[in-house]
């Protein structure tokens, strides 16, 4: 149990197929799996929370820092300020999680004005989304592969080359109408 704990604590995702695939042959049921990931999200609130916090007390005191922030803040005008109080900002910092990593989720709800409780809510329900998929896909294919190292490989595949996909075939979209 405590090695696929481990393996859910490799930050963007890659640890989930491994993680899935020895917590099936340890013969542990899969809700206690979930808990398992679930709890490595948490650890790596606690341990991320603090260096969030810093590196924006850190920004208005050091150059690079405070460029970054004034871009940040940029940004943030354009993307993450009409989420704050709408009924969509939940929703999109849910999505944000999902499509990046938890920490990416975080930083985004800190930027849109969220605490760290209701920011990390968000960020940790879409990297349980993202867990869901990414387990499902890779038992469904170990079930057909028969080979857990082939099915590892072939679900990492998929989630560097699927996000490409669909980012080239929205800008091919986008620039045909």
């Amino acid at each position: 149990m405590g090695a696929v704990f481990l393996l859910f604590l490799i930050p963007v995702g890659g640890g989930i197929p491994a993680g899935v695939l020895l917590a099936r042959a340890q013969g542990l049921a899969w809700p206690l799996t979930a808990a398992l990931y679930a709890a490595s999200d948490v650890v790596q609130a606690l341990l991320f929370e603090p260096i969030l916090r810093g590196l924006v007390r850190l920004g208005g005191r050091i150059p690079f820092p405070e460029r970054f922030r004034a871009a940040w803040r940029e940004a943030r005008a354009r993307t993450a300020e009409p989420l704050r109080g709408s009924p969509a900002g939940p929703a999109a910092l849910v999505l944000i999680s999902f499509g990046m990593d938890p920490i990416t989720g975080r930083a985004s709800a800190l930027a849109a004005g969220y605490g760290p409780v209701l920011g990390w809510v968000f960020a940790i329900a879409g990297d349980l989304l993202y867990y869901a998929v990414v387990a499902f896909a890779t038992l469904r294919l170990s079930d057909r592969v028969k080979n857990p190292e082939t099915a590892v490989a072939l679900v990492l595949t998929a989630m560097v080359v699927l996000p490409l996909v669909f980012r080239s075939l929205r800008a091919r979209f986008a620039r045909a109408s």
